[in-house]
């Protein structure tokens, strides 16, 4: 471990295994380490079932009711992939799809009213949608034409509107939508948190909106996708990729201190040895010194023996439940998935619950959601702190990543990716730097 490395990452989440593939790709030698035995740290999945008791300190262990303990893959962190998004961009210019199976969720809903109903997001869905009435069904079909047609560079597309001044707020005026028509808008097709958007230039929430129609179109049932076996397979994918150019990684690694001089980072000691670095990666659960709280996301996760009522029997889905219907300022947001996707035993649901914490008694927060999924065979309930960094790196090169947040997808995890990649290189990250080179020396190549 005595050796020179020009990045040393600390922790196997997402985030770091997909820097650590970038860095290696790039020709740097990477040295990644990770406290655990197990890889993707916040980000895993957990088998067997009686690991994520014993997790969660539960008393008893899993009944036979459950199956069998090792057919169980329960993640942490609920998300999706946008099928047209960043981090699927990521995984097909790395070739990391090679050693993942994606299957596509089947249904996006909304909630309205105490009741849940599909996502519209192409003209026909809405013209047979329940969510709205005549006319403000033909309206909405005008404003999602406007929305595909637009072209930041071309004028001639924008009716009137301009991305950069005119806010969101206007432009829903313009096509004259109700407030349940903007809540399912901004928060199941744009999928914001908040309504923070509406005040702002339109021209993010009209790429957002374009975003989830493109993923949309790629598979049809609906915009995401996730992988079989857990969402625990994708750092490991991406440590492959480190690996396979000379990326060294050690599990089970404890990491005594990080050895700075003259205010920036020199190497990492672990077990007496020092391991020197220029520049260091890592989650926040490594440098508590220097990151801050930004809030809580509470996540439960609920182990179901049905699927959820008036989702037509899907074994996957979204549901969003915007902050509006339920007297909050963030959504609520179910992710499930079930043995369909070899995450549980035959005939079991898996539905996480998150939201950003906004009291003092966040079970209470998510009770509109836990509503739907019942009766529920078993709750995990965590309360996770959010954590971002407090200086960007650029003297000290240590660079921390953002904990995970409440989102449903990993859009936001690939801004920080793309964030960090910048202020390590001092270049705009760029897709193609992550294309492995032709000739993959380590005998990947196709044979």
């Amino acid at each position: 471990m005595d050796e020179e490395y020009d990045v040393i990452v600390l922790g196997t989440g997402l985030t770091e295994c997909i820097l650590s593939g970038i860095m290696s790709v790039n020709g740097k030698k990477v040295l990644h380490m990770d406290r655990n035995p197990y890889y993707g740290g916040e980000s895993s999945s957990i088998t067997p079932l009686e690991e994520l008791y014993k997790r969660f300190s539960l008393p008893d262990s899993p009944p036979e009711s459950m199956g069998r303990g090792r057919d169980w893959n329960v993640d942490l962190i609920p998300k999706f992939l946008m099928a047209n998004g960043q981090l699927v961009k990521m995984l097909l210019y790395t070739e990391v799809t090679r050693y993942l199976d994606f299957k596509v969720v089947e249904g996006s809903f909304v909630y309205k009213g105490g009741k849940i109903y599909k996502v519209p997001s192409t003209e026909t869905e809405a013209l047979a949608s329940n969510l709205m009435g005549m006319f403000e069904k033909r309206r909405f079909r005008k404003f999602l034409v406007f929305v595909a047609n637009f072209d930041e560079n071309d004028p001639k597309t924008f009716e009137g509107v301009d991305p950069k001044t005119t806010t969101m707020r206007d432009v829903y005026k313009k096509f004259d939508l109700g407030q349940d028509v903007i809540d399912f808008t901004g928060h199941a097709l744009a999928l914001y948190r908040t309504d923070d958007y509406l005040d702002v230039p339109c021209l993010e929430t009209i790429n957002r909106i374009k975003l989830y129609s493109e993923s949309l179109a790629r598979y049809g049932k609906s915009p995401y996708l996730y992988p079989l076996y857990g969402l625990g397979e994708l750092p490991q994918g991406f440590a492959r990729l480190s690996a396979i150019y000379g990326g060294t990684y050690m599990l089970n690694k404890p990491v005594d201190e990080i050895v700075m001089e003259g205010g920036h980072v020199i190497g990492v000691k672990s077990e007496g040895e020092i391991a020197r670095c220029k520049q260091l990666i890592c989650d926040p659960s490594y440098i508590p010194d220097r990151v801050r709280k930004a809030g809580q996301v509470i996540r439960v996760i609920c182990i179901l023996s049905h699927p959820i009522k008036n989702t037509n029997d899907a074994n996957s889905c979204q549901i969003i439940i915007p902050q509006n219907q339920v007297n909050r300022n963030s959504d609520i947001y179910v992710c499930m998935i079930s043995y369909a996707h070899n995450v549980a035993a035959q005939g079991k649901y898996i539905a996480i619950v998150s939201t950003t914490v906004e009291t003092s008694e966040p079970e209470a927060e998510i009770e509109p959601a836990l509503e739907l999924l019942e009766p529920i065979d078993q709750k995990f309930v965590a309360i996770s702190d959010l954590y971002e960094p407090t200086d960007d790196g650029t003297d000290s090169q240590v660079f921390a990543s953002r904990s995970y947040d409440a989102t449903t997808h990993f859009e936001t995890t690939c801004n920080d990716i793309k964030d960090i990649y910048k202020r390590m290189t001092g270049s705009d990250f760029d897709f193609e730097n992550m294309k492995r080179k032709q000739n993959d020396v380590f005998g990947e190549d196709e044979q």
